[in-house]
């Protein structure tokens, strides 16, 4: 299965009751799992989109292990969430590490749960 309906299924299942839709920020970059960078759409019920819900992942490589990075998009007064080995939240001006926001669950559960995806197979790649 492509990996961009992978990742839309993710944020379907850990943010409810949105449905999500994932576009490549760059359209003419390559869909890869070393270096990929989307907006994640967010809709309601209705199909109404809220860019206000959207966020922006990368997934990259940095040795063996692929980390990924969820940030709200354009929202730069909230915090942005590493995810590596285990999940960091960090000030997103700074990139200072900073407490996980109130509402931190369902991020870390995406988080999580696109690692597991991904993570599999970057190591049949290495």
């Amino acid at each position: 299965m492509d990996l961009l309906v992978l990742i839309a299924k993710a944020a379907d299942v850990c943010l409810k009751p949105w449905s999500h839709a994932v576009v490549p920020i760059d359209p003419s970059a390559a869909v890869e799992l070393d270096d990929l960078n989307v907006r994640i759409e967010c809709r309601d019920a209705d199909g109404q989109r809220h860019p206000d819900r959207d966020l922006e992942l990368e997934i990259y490589r940095s040795g063996d292990e692929v980390n990924l990075m969820l940030s709200w998009l354009d929202q730069p007064d909230l915090p942005m969430l590493w995810h590596g080995r285990h999940p960091v939240w960090m000030d997103a001006e700074s990139g200072q590490r900073c407490s996980a926001p109130q509402d931190a669950a369902p991020l870390e559960a995406l988080g999580r749960r696109l690692r597991s995806l991904v993570q599999p197979a970057a190591d049949q790649l290495a």
